[in-house]
């Protein structure tokens, strides 16, 4: 008999191990954290390698990972092809994580999934006990891979979680592996250089197997450049083989004039081209309808990354988490129109938070101070302190919920209200307005 499903979340979330049991700790050395890829493979092989026989891209990257994912995965879609994406992290139920045509795995589907692979992973803990317990990413891997297979999927992409080189997910052999654009962050885990970054994201380069890279400051794509030579793999970067030219989009696919995409902002263009690049390798009949495509670019969700959530006024969720995402996000708000701008900031303690709102400073916004309910977020008062030496107005707000109510208070209908910094902050903000809700009990098993 099917487990509840509260059961089977829980199963996975208090999974032991490095933030709450979702990577595999990455602080203990290389040869630690690629018991990862072995307790992975070894559930995989036991289930029969339900990923055998799917077509599969494998998307790495520091930023635009998941939009990169949802852009394939809808243009897949619109040609007929049935699609998986898995994903992390998410915004309100771990089922997110796992999509298939675009929806979240069912409770009941999930459930089934983990009473499969208890048996399996009691059996591994026994039979190789030195190998460890698997995280929850890495069993939530394995059941992305098996819902797939059940699922009959035609193309799955699978989004790296940290890294690449020993990340879970590099356990599998794609048909094409993309490569977004690289800048610093995670840097205690995986360098403090866009070279070394790059070296952790190149890992997922497999030999023979075509990478599409996007574009990339002159260090991270010499650094990819060599592993793929090293290992024999085509590498197709942009503005060689495919180019991205304000709503130009030109590649093998043809030469796209006046491209329009549901998700906003320049460097959604860029993702975009990976994207085709990458369908186009994995088969030139997923383009050949330009108007189709088109469609479906116009129609591609990503919850969370530029989203419009509400208006008068207008209230605009990024989940940008690093200052070079940052940069980039207020980039974008500069080419709008609107009278004043707040910013509802969250930040998680490990992220650069005063090179963060450094970058928004360009925007003389005023600043609400707060933090999501994740451990990890970042005390609001560093926030404040950061955001008066950078000369901006800021108060400090209990919660995102608070802060949401108390930006709608003051603003007018031409304002602009703009959450960002973390998605937990993102959630949270998209929970107050009423779009979604996190189970409870999820919640309590993330945060306590």
């Amino acid at each position: 008999m099917t487990i509840r499903y509260e059961t089977a979340i829980s199963w996975i979330i208090e999974r032991s191990g490095y933030d709450r049991g979702f990577i595999a700790n990455p602080f203990l050395g290389d040869d630690v954290a690629a018991l990862g890829l072995r307790r992975t493979a070894e559930m995989l092989r036991r289930l029969g390698d339900p990923q055998a026989g799917i077509k599969l891209i494998h998307v790495a990257g520091t930023k635009g990972k998941g939009s990169t994912a949802a852009t394939i995965a809808t243009i897949a879609r619109s040609a007929g092809v049935s699609t998986g994406v898995y994903a992390t992290p998410h915004l309100h139920t771990f089922r997110e994580r796992i999509l298939i045509d675009d929806e979240p795995l069912s409770e009941l589907e999930f459930a089934a999934i983990v009473e499969i692979l208890q048996p399996i992973d009691r059996a591994l803990q026994v039979d190789e006990p030195d190998i460890g317990e698997p995280t929850a990413f890495e069993v939530a891997t394995a059941m992305a891979l098996l819902a797939f297979a059940r699922a009959g999927v035609d193309l799955a992409v699978v989004e790296v979680g940290m890294g690449g080189r020993l990340d879970a997910t590099n356990v599998v052999t794609p048909n094409v592996a993309a490569i977004t654009s690289i800048s610093l962050d995670h840097m205690a885990i995986l360098g403090d250089s866009l070279a070394e970054i790059a070296a952790e994201k190149g890992g997922i380069i497999k030999p023979g197997c075509p990478v599409v890279v996007g574009p990339q400051a002159p260090e991270a794509l010499a650094v990819l450049e060599r592993i793929a030579t090293e290992r024999e793999s085509p590498i197709y970067p942009a503005g060689r083989d495919w180019h991205v030219d304000g709503e130009r989009l030109s590649g093998p696919w043809g030469d796209w004039h006046d491209v329009r995409l549901a998700l906003r902002g320049s460097h959604q263009m860029e993702n975009t081209g990976i994207a085709l690049m990458a369908l186009w390798l994995l088969d030139p009949r997923l383009l050949a309808d330009e108007q189709r495509a088109r469609a479906a670019l116009a129609s591609v969700s990503w919850p969370g990354r530029f989203e419009r959530v509400a208006s008068d006024p207008t209230i605009i969720v990024d989940g940008a988490h690093n200052v070079d995402s940052i940069a980039r996000l207020a980039q974008t708000v500069a080419e709008a129109r609107y009278g004043r701008l707040t910013v509802i900031l969250g930040i998680s303690r490990d992220k650069d938070v005063e090179g963060m709102v450094a970058a928004l400073a360009a925007l003389s916004p005023s600043i609400i101070a707060t933090a999501s309910h994740n451990p990890r977020a970042a005390d609001p008062d560093r926030l404040a302190a950061a955001a008066h030496t950078n000369g901006l107005p800021v108060e400090v707000v209990v919660d995102v919920a608070t802060a949401v109510h108390l930006a709608r208070s003051r603003s007018q209908s031409d304002d602009l209200i703009l959450v960002t910094g973390s998605l937990y902050a993102v959630a949270e903000a998209r929970e107050a307005l009423g779009l979604a809700e996190t189970p409870v009990f999820e919640r309590r098993l993330l945060y306590g």
